[in-house]
């Protein structure tokens, strides 16, 4: 067992921490708060923790992030449509980054992080009934910080995590985030759809298939969705 591995005792206490929020955590932000608050302090090296979920209004939103770092980082995700976090969200896969200097994924958010003192990232979706409902992160200024059992770490937490979520969801916003979270996972599975036509046309990994999604919807000025839907409609674009 490296040192990055948590010892069997502190990792069942830390996801006993997790499960018992199911029993007895009633508001969203307390809940999120201890959920990220526990994921800092079982992954060594991290100097921040969060959620990203959907608001009623089905817009990306960061909860309790445990640090400002990961509530800066996470606005410019959102705000410039790309990172990490969004990544792990929209492929339903572990993201992870041993040093953003030297990881060319996401350009304008490592340029626009490059103030920040971040250098590794995991990010992990939140599954729920077989549908990605956000994703948790860890944010570590040192390069190399976290390795694969790090992010199966993290992995061990999304299940109860995204239980979490989706409970206190469906009990405190059952109407008003319905129409919302039906609109971005429509989203979600259009753009997949898109990217899977860019991997097998281009013969390029699913992360490279999102890039150019996004540089065309910057490029033209056009929205992630309407440039999937054109893709998936078989419409050119711009030889994508």
């Amino acid at each position: 067992m490296t040192k990055k591995q948590l010892p069997l005792d502190e990792l069942s206490t830390a996801i006993g921490r997790i499960l018992g929020l199911l029993l007895t955590e009633e508001k969203v932000d307390h809940a999120v708060q201890s959920l990220s608050q526990a994921i800092r302090e079982s992954v060594p090296g991290t100097i921040g923790a969060g959620v990203s979920i959907l608001d009623s209004q089905g817009r990306r939103t960061s909860r309790g992030f445990t640090d400002t770092v990961v509530e800066q980082a996470d606005f410019l995700q959102y705000q410039l449509g790309e990172g990490p976090c969004l990544t792990a969200w929209a492929s339903e896969e572990t993201v992870l980054v041993h040093d953003l200097s030297a990881d060319f994924r996401w350009p304008e958010w490592t340029a626009a992080v490059s103030d920040l003192p971040i250098t590794s990232v995991i990010s992990t979706p939140l599954m729920a009934g077989g549908q990605s409902i956000g994703a948790i992160k860890v944010y570590s200024p040192e390069s190399s910080a976290y390795d694969a059992a790090t992010a199966n770490l993290l992995e061990l937490f999304a299940t109860p995590a995204a239980t979490l979520l989706s409970h206190i969801q469906s009990a405190e916003t059952p109407k008003r985030i319905s129409e919302g979270l039906q609109s971005a996972l429509h989203s979600r599975d259009l753009v997949n759809r898109a990217c899977g036509i860019l991997m097998e046309r281009h013969q390029i990994p699913h992360e490279v298939a999102l890039q150019r999604l996004l540089k065309h919807t910057r490029d033209h000025r056009s929205s992630l969705q309407a440039v999937s839907a054109e893709i998936v409609a078989g419409i050119p674009a711009d030889q994508n």
